[in-house]
C-alpha cells in the first residue's frame, strides 16, 4: 500500500482527493498535516486517518509516509513539492504546480536527484470521458481536426477566497485556464506555437478575472474563454471536417452537467452519445499514481508536460499585454 500524507486541510482535499485515495486500490491516507494540530486531528478523525501532525515538516520527516498530496495555496506548491521530493517522498501536487514555467525546472531537478515520482494533479487526464475523446480523434471519427472551442467560468467575488488573492497565486488563468489547454494537448498530442489573448483584471483584487484566448496549434486552432466572474459554464467542442465531438461537462464531472460526450456526423444526420456515469476521476488519478510509483512513470502527467502547459499560460499573459501573436 502506498501511504499518503496530506499537506494541509484544504477543501479540495477534504471533499475530493482524500475520499478518493481512501477508496482507490493500492493506496491509503496515513497522515494529515496542518499548521494547526487541532485542525489536522479533526480531519484525520473524520477520515479515520491514524496520524496527525502540527507542521508540514513533521509529516515529511515521518517514516509512516511514502507519498504526499499537496493542496496548499498555489503560491506554496513549488516550494513544498521540492521539499517533499528532497525528503524522499513521491508527490502529487494540485494544479498549477507553479506560476511560471521556469519555476518547474527546480522541481524536475528535485525529482531526478531523489528518484521519486512528482506529478501535477490534472484529474481530467485520467477520466474515461477524455480517454474516449482522445480515442475518437485518433481513429478519425471526426476527420481532420480544424478547431477546438472551450469555455470554463464560475462566479466568485469572495475577498477571502485564495482565488482572489494575487499573493497566493490567485487568478482565472492559473485556476481554470489550465484546463482547456491541458485537455487539448492531451487528446491531440499537439503543442501550441503562438497565441493571441485579451485579459481583464479585477480593479479591487488585482487578479485576472476574464481571458479570451486564440492558440495556434499548427494543424488546428484552440479558442476559449475563462472567467471567475461570469455565470457558471463548461464546454469543450472538437470540430473536424467529418464531425463534431462535444464534451458536456468536461472538467468538473457531474457538477456542470451530465458526464457525457456527443459525437455528431458531418451533416448531423447521425449522432452517438457516450455516457460515463460516476467515472470517479480522482480515484482513477490516485490509482494511476500508484502505478507510476510502481514503475509505470508514463501513467501520470509528467513534469515536462506540466512545464509545456505552464509555458502556454505564461504566453497568454504576455499576449494580453500586446496586439498580435505571441510565441509560446
Amino acid at each position: 500500500m502506498l501511504r499518503f500524507g496530506i499537506l494541509s486541510t484544504a477543501k479540495i482535499g477534504r471533499d475530493q482527493v482524500i475520499p478518493a485515495i481512501q477508496d482507490a486500490e493500492g493506496c491509503v491516507v496515513t497522515a494529515i498535516a496542518s499548521r494547526d494540530l487541532a485542525r489536522a486531528r479533526a480531519v484525520a478523525d473524520r477520515f479515520s486517518v491514524p496520524h496527525a501532525f502540527g507542521s508540514y515538516e513533521e509529516l515529511l520527516a515521518s517514516s509512516e509516509i511514502d507519498a504526499v498530496y499537496i493542496p496548499l495555496p498555489t503560491s506554496d506548491h513549488a516550494e513544498w513539492a521540492i521539499k517533499a521530493a528532497d525528503a524522499g517522498k513521491h508527490v502529487l501536487c494540485e494544479k498549477p504546480i507553479a506560476l511560471k514555467a521556469e519555476e518547474i525546472d527546480p522541481i524536475i531537478a528535485a525529482r531526478d536527484r531523489n528518484g521519486v515520482v512528482v506529478s501535477e494533479a490534472y484529474m481530467v487526464t485520467y477520466s474515461p470521458v477524455w480517454a474516449q475523446v482522445k480515442s475518437l480523434i485518433a481513429e478519425g471519427a471526426i476527420g481532420r481536426l480544424r478547431h477546438v472551442q472551450g469555455a470554463f467560468s464560475y462566479f466568485n467575488r469572495d475577498p477571502e477566497n485564495m482565488r482572489n488573492k494575487p499573493e497566493l497565486g490567485g487568478g482565472g488563468l492559473p485556476d481554470i485556464g489550465v484546463y482547456p489547454t491541458i485537455t487539448t494537448r492531451f487528446v491531440t498530442g499537439f503543442e501550441p506555437v503562438r497565441v493571441q489573448a485579451t485579459t481583464e483584471r479585477d480593479p479591487a483584487f488585482g487578479t485576472d478575472i476574464y481571458s479570451s484566448v486564440r492558440a495556434d496549434f499548427g494543424d488546428f486552432e484552440l479558442s476559449f474563454y475563462i472567467s471567475t466572474q461570469m455565470a457558471a459554464r463548461q464546454v469543450m467542442v472538437f470540430h473536424g471536417v467529418d464531425g463534431v465531438i462535444e464534451v458536456k461537462s468536461p472538467f468538473n464531472a457531474n457538477r456542470y452537467g451530465a458526464e457525457e460526450l456527443e459525437l455528431s456526423s458531418q451533416n448531423h444526420a447521425q449522432s452517438q452519445i457516450f455516457r460515463f456515469p460516476d467515472s470517479r476521476q480522482y480515484k482513477l488519478q490516485a490509482e494511476a499514481f500508484v502505478k507510476a510509483v510502481a514503475g509505470a512513470r508514463d501513467a501520470v502527467v509528467s513534469l515536462e508536460s506540466s512545464r509545456a502547459n505552464q509555458a502556454l499560460i505564461d504566453a497568454i499573459y504576455r499576449a494580453s499585454e500586446k496586439d498580435g501573436w505571441e510565441a509560446v
